[in-house]
């Protein structure tokens, strides 16, 4: 909905003087030198962004309060315009939200059916561009997200299903729908953060529990940081050019997939993508009308896709048709054979692949020879020999099913929530008072919120940590905490000295420490179990079902290549490169000087 533009027609109900907060922005450039580049427009048209006159200081003292009568004007405007949802957001209502609060109250009453955003529940955080911004998508993306939530709920009750559906959100955790409903806004990357916590999970119950994770799908790859089991987070990322300012998993995504489309530019340079033949029509070889030469048909052409069948023989492809989309549209332009042209389609996507690879571990200082490469979705295991290779990575791990990884992750998601409270003090010792007592506060807030979620209490644990910076400074470093009440001010500024001299290489021992905010994320812990049980086949030899002449480059030509079958390949028997192993949802690709194996998890893991 986001990216197309399909929400329903939005409101904004804000401070007076701070109608054109979504229009002004920021002053970053996403492409500094791209003097065509445009930004997205607002989804809240000028019209029907409307200011009302109260106003809080920073500190949330009331300097001038809420004119109801002309709240009242300015939403009656809005119904007159055709609104189906409004976003309120006050200034400095993060600090205090009254007069966000009445607002609402009045709003559900002279609106209703109206759906109503507040910034102070959906974001209380300073900033006002990104909290407006989270708020309005909140809201321009609920009234749709309510009605499927509730068409869910009614049709799995209807198939007689008694447990209560819950929704993944975009730090790896779940909802209920009830609380879905209220932040749809939080499931705006939920997919891509199922399958990194479903790797975090496999990973290291497999002795892995540092790894990049690799997905790639149809139309992007995705790459993720996991280190010690744990997912790297991001406070804040952009959806479709428009900030949402949310802690989610830190997924780094390019436009680079199966269906990615290569062409030939100008200075006669091979690119593939971000354009993508998606799943209409699709590939080439798939015969559903593609003309374009995508990454799966290069594939199709040097045989490491089946050229025959794809999923367990349930689709027919066409080798031919790829090949002559390849030549025509490649290897014709660039002068060279059209299996020089399929791998060099191969490798400009290694080469992309690698660098998104780069910027998530060595660009943030981790060492990629530490870490191993996770790789699932459909097309991740056919490419990760290759990028591991590019990235310097010695290590791949190939779970079970990889082209279902992400659902396999939500089943292994904890019940989550953030909660965050605005500090804006000195760290001093009265400053560290009032917010050691934000975080019990919000302990209890959380305890009551997991157990409005049906958690039982022993399943429940939280997640602290404050964001600071030193006084001047205007980006926070995130210090974790061990309980509420349970650091002491010098312990806490002890960390804060380590943490920064971590990221930025220095500390200021003499500098004062400016508290921004307290976090807490209540956990709900879902059993989960992953048992070493996988048995497989009997030997290596029984599992090999065919045998097919597969290319690898310029240097090693065409070789014949053993193709197996996953199920029957048996646990801790190497497979020697090179090798395809193929499944019903990926294909693997082990390339020669590489070996493979079978681990109890059901796992393939790769060394080079």
């Amino acid at each position: 909905m986001i990216i197309e533009r399909r929400g329903v027609p939005t409101g904004l109900v804000t401070t007076k003087g701070f109608r054109d907060v979504l229009a002004i922005g920021r002053q970053t450039r996403p492409s500094l030198y791209d003097m065509a580049i445009r930004k997205p427009d607002p989804l809240v048209e000028r019209y029907r962004r409307l200011e009302v006159d109260e106003r809080l200081n920073a500190r949330g003292e009331c300097l001038s309060p809420l004119d109801e009568a002309e709240l009242e004007r300015v939403l009656d405007e809005l119904a007159g315009t055709g609104v189906e949802a409004i976003a309120i957001s006050f200034l400095h209502a993060y600090r205090n939200p009254a007069h966000e609060e009445a607002a609402a109250r009045i709003a559900a009453r002279r609106l209703p059916g109206v759906y109503v955003s507040v910034s102070s529940r959906v974001l209380p955080e300073f900033r006002e561009y990104e909290r407006t911004s989270t708020t309005v998508l909140n809201a321009y993306v609920g009234p749709r997200m309510e009605a499927y939530f509730d068409r869910l709920k009614r049709k799995i009750a209807e198939l007689g299903i008694a447990a209560e559906p819950m929704i993944i959100h975009s730090n790896g955790g779940l909802l209920s729908i009830d609380s879905a409903k209220r932040l749809p806004v939080t499931t705006c990357l939920s997919g891509p953060a199922a399958g990194v916590i479903g790797a975090a999970a496999v990973g290291a119950a497999a002795g892995f529990p540092n790894l990049v994770t690799f997905d790639v799908g149809g139309t992007s790859t995705d790459v993720s940081l996991i280190v010690d089991g744990v997912p790297k987070l991001a406070s804040s990322r952009e959806v479709a050019g428009y900030p949402v300012k949310l802690p989610m998993i830190d997924i780094h995504v390019i436009g680079a997939g199966g269906g990615s489309i290569a062409h030939v530019d100008e200075a006669k340079a091979l690119k593939l993508g971000p354009w993508s033949a998606g799943a209409a029509p699709g590939p080439v070889a798939y015969g559903r009308g593609g003309t374009e030469p995508t990454l799966t048909d290069a594939n199709i052409c040097l045989n490491r896709l089946n050229p025959v069948v794809l999923l367990d023989g349930r689709m027919p492809v066409d080798r031919a048709a790829a090949v002559s989309a390849v030549e025509q549209k490649v290897a014709g332009p660039l002068g060279i054979s059209v299996e020089d042209a399929a791998f060099g389609m191969i490798q400009v996507a290694a080469a992309s692949m690698s660098r998104a690879i780069r910027a998530v571990s060595t660009e943030q200082g981790h060492n990629l020879g530490d870490l191993a490469l996770f790789a699932f979705g459909g097309a991740g295991p056919l490419h990760a020999a290759e990028v591991a290779r590019e990235a310097g990575i010695g290590r791949i791990v190939v779970p079970q099913e990889p082209g279902t990884m992400c659902a396999r992750g939500v089943l292994l998601s904890d019940v989550s929530l953030d909660f965050v409270r605005m500090q804006l003090a000195l760290a001093t010792p009265q400053g560290w008072e009032a917010a050691s007592l934000a975080l019990q506060e919000m302990a209890a807030e959380g305890d009551s919120w997991l157990a409005s979620e049906n958690v039982a209490p022993e399943l429940r644990s939280f997640h602290l940590a404050v964001d600071a910076h030193y006084a001047g400074q205007s980006h926070e470093i995130r210090i974790p905490l061990q309980a509420a009440g349970g650091t002491s001010l010098e312990e806490f500024l002890a960390q804060f000295a380590a943490a920064h001299r971590a990221a930025y290489g220095y500390d200021h021992p003499d500098q004062a420490v400016y508290i921004v905010s307290c976090r807490l994320r209540a956990v709900g812990q879902v059993p989960r179990t992953l048992d070493a049980s996988h048995a497989g086949g009997a030997s290596v030899a029984d599992a090999q079902v065919d045998e097919r002449s597969v290319y690898y480059g310029s240097s090693e030509g065409w070789l014949a290549t053993p193709i197996y079958r996953r199920s029957a390949l048996p646990v801790g028997e190497a497979v020697s490169g090179p090798a395809i192993i193929e499944e019903m949802s990926s294909t693997t690709v082990i390339l020669a000087g590489q070996s493979a194996v079978i681990d109890g998890y059901g796992n393939i893991i790769i060394t080079n």
